[in-house]
């Protein structure tokens, strides 16, 4: 039940954050292309893996495969999330959310290994 909440509060953030990167937002596509170097098609690419992501983790009361699954997309975005934050001078305050949430994926995805559902 625990790891089902953990997956909601992620899945939420990450699906709020995907929103204008999948609705192809000028403002977000110019933050990407001037903060990270990364064209509007990384953008959608990223908001895309995001949503999947956030489904996937919304749904893992389901499946425990879907929880894996959802932890490891959310958690190989925002790795890439806080590496592009650090490389482009944020430092940790500005990786902050990427590591937390990274975090809380990986912590969902060894959860659920070993166990029987």
């Amino acid at each position: 039940m625990l790891r089902y909440l953990l997956n909601v509060y992620v899945g939420k953030q990450i699906f709020e954050s995907s929103q204008p990167k999948v609705k192809d937002d000028d403002g977000m596509a110019q933050q990407f292309e001037e903060g990270f170097g990364l064209s509007r098609n990384s953008m959608k690419l990223a908001g895309g893996l995001e949503l999947i992501g956030s489904i996937f983790l919304f749904l893992s009361a389901c499946n425990k495969s879907l929880s894996r699954l959802g932890s490891v997309l959310v958690g190989s975005v925002m790795t890439v999330a806080a590496y592009k934050h650090y490389e482009a001078g944020h430092g940790f305050k500005g990786a902050k959310n990427a590591l937390t949430l990274l975090g809380l994926s990986a912590l969902s995805f060894i959860d659920t290994l070993g166990k029987k559902k």
